[in-house]
């Protein structure tokens, strides 16, 4: 079921959830007995009597909350998008929790704002599911948020979002197409992606030309906030590229499988980039 996000008075979580699954008066007598039997939510009441599934509930909650979720587009969105489509699962609250610490790095007060590269060592690290759901977490605050697919040699965040890779970076930084950003969900409002189009054949070359930095600063200035998926570094210099006209960068570690000579190759050169690192972050999933 596709549910509208509209702006909502506060409401009770019962009544929502009542009246968007047309509820009988007998069946909410029913789930309030269930309660009190029981002790549990109303929500939860209705999940044990098959009158709602967990997936109405959270949406529930994201309206009483005015929060943005995508539950509602199942076969759309990847199951990657935790912060999307589990806004009140312990993941997502980890994504949260890193937005709060990256918020004030990225836009200090007398400094200019930063573009966000996240890398890693390897394919499979874990990349660009971490970069999309970080950037879902950043516009869930009502902020204007960029996603860039800045990997032009393994390129997933439109298939993640799953919408159409045929325009996009590729074709901006070589001079055949403008810049057309889109948004992949109108469950979410303010997110915005910008994917790596046709994959080239000349991907350092690309990102090393002046064009690449130029609109970076364009795009910042219209977006509180861009993320930019990079090529993994075991495929050449290109995230390093990146990371430095970026400006800020995060790197990504595969628990159990990332090598710690590898790993420490990574922030050495990273700390020495003039653009700001802000450490390492062990994906588990």
């Amino acid at each position: 079921m596709n549910y509208p996000m509209s702006d909502l008075p506060d409401r009770a979580i019962g009544d929502i959830i009542r009246d968007t699954k047309n509820l009988s008066p007998e069946q909410v007598e029913l789930v309030l007995e269930y309660q009190r039997q029981h002790n549990v939510k109303f929500g939860e009441a209705c999940v044990e009597l098959g009158l709602a599934r967990r997936q109405d509930v959270i949406w529930a909650l994201s309206q009483q909350f005015h929060y943005p979720y995508a539950g509602g587009m199942q076969g759309r969105l990847s199951n990657e998008l935790t912060v999307a489509n589990d806004p009140f699962s312990p993941d997502a609250e980890t994504f949260r929790d890193l937005r709060s610490q990256l918020i004030s790095n990225l836009a200090a007060p007398g400094e200019p704002k930063r573009a966000l590269a996240i890398l890693s060592n390897d394919v499979g690290d874990g990349k660009s599911y971490f970069a999309a759901n970080l950037a879902v977490a950043f516009s869930q605050l009502g902020s204007r948020t960029l996603l860039i697919d800045a990997d032009l040699r393994t390129p997933r965040q439109h298939a993640i979002f799953n919408v159409e890779g045929n325009h996009g970076l590729s074709g901006v930084l070589s001079g055949r197409q403008e810049t057309n950003v889109i948004r992949p969900s109108d469950y979410l409002p303010t997110l915005y992606l910008l994917p790596v189009g046709t994959t080239p054949p000349n991907p350092l070359e690309l990102v090393q030309r002046p064009v690449f930095e130029a609109l970076l600063g364009e795009l910042l200035s219209k977006f509180d906030y861009v993320i930019v998926d990079t090529p993994a570094v075991a495929h050449g210099a290109d995230a390093g590229v990146i990371a430095a006209k970026c400006g800020a960068s995060l790197a990504i570690a595969r628990k159990n499988v990332s090598r710690h000579d590898q790993l420490k190759k990574l922030v050495q050169k990273l700390s020495r980039k003039p653009s700001k690192f802000f450490g390492v972050v062990l994906n588990n999933r």
